[in-house]
């Protein structure tokens, strides 16, 4: 039996079939005309002013250093849905099966705690039997969340392969880049992450370690922040 990992490879290769046809088209019968993203933006609260620099807004692909804790007076509106998109990451005794790694596992934590206290609606996607990530990335998309949040480096290129085809989705990578995002993919990611997908590996200070249930809630916290305030496709840094 074939890897995940190796499953992802080949199966990049083909993801145009997939994306300019059926998701684009699932885009128009989405919630796509930026309705929910107006909707976040007015209900969303406010940054403090320490999140950006008011004089040069973050330009697409920037990467944002807010001011710890500059981000708590934002929260997801009523009704704010999110699909959480992930794939096992570690295969423990070679049989190809694989299961998500500690890392993965405080990034799901941060998430579901994150969704409790906020009231938010999380529906979980992952690969399943023969299903493979490509997939798990379409079927999060025909879901029309108001925002995909991706945890587990396995996810990193299958959602920087499919992501530029549905420009109509918002996309939340918490502890990873992606290495040329469009306009629709942030990043949520510190000192101790940065895997960045492509064949470029974790970052020189990659540190499982810093993978915590606390630490990336405060990422996710910023991360969103950022999305609900339109200031998509940055990297936002959190220490």
């Amino acid at each position: 039996m074939t890897s995940l990992a190796s499953r992802t490879t080949s199966l990049l290769a083909a993801v145009a079939v997939l994306g300019a046809g059926g998701l684009l088209l699932a885009g128009c019968a989405s919630a796509s005309d930026g309705t929910s993203e107006s909707r976040a933006s007015a209900t969303a609260g406010t940054l403090d002013a320490g999140f950006w620099d008011a004089s040069h807004p973050p330009a697409p692909e920037s990467t944002v250093s807010p001011s710890p804790g500059s981000w708590k007076g934002v929260h997801p509106p009523s009704g704010y849905r999110v699909v959480l998109l992930s794939a096992g990451d570690v295969d423990a005794d070679g049989d190809g099966e694989t299961a998500a790694s500690a890392p993965t596992q405080a990034l799901i934590g941060a998430v579901d705690a994150w969704a409790d206290t906020e009231g938010v609606t999380v529906t979980r996607v992952q690969p399943r039997g023969s299903e493979n990530v490509l997939d798990a990335v379409a079927t999060a998309l025909g879901k029309h969340p108001d925002l995909v949040i991706s945890v587990g480096n396995d996810m990193v290129d299958p959602v920087a392969a499919m992501s530029a085809s549905a420009l109509h989705q918002q996309f939340l990578v918490l502890g990873a880049e992606i290495a040329e995002p469009t306009s629709n993919v942030t990043a949520a990611d510190w000192t101790g992450a940065g895997y960045r997908g492509e064949g470029l590996g974790a970052a020189s200070h990659h540190d499982p370690a810093s993978f915590t249930e606390e630490r990336a809630g405060r990422a996710l916290r910023a991360g969103v922040a950022a999305v609900l305030h339109g200031y998509n496709g940055t990297v936002v840094w959190v220490a």
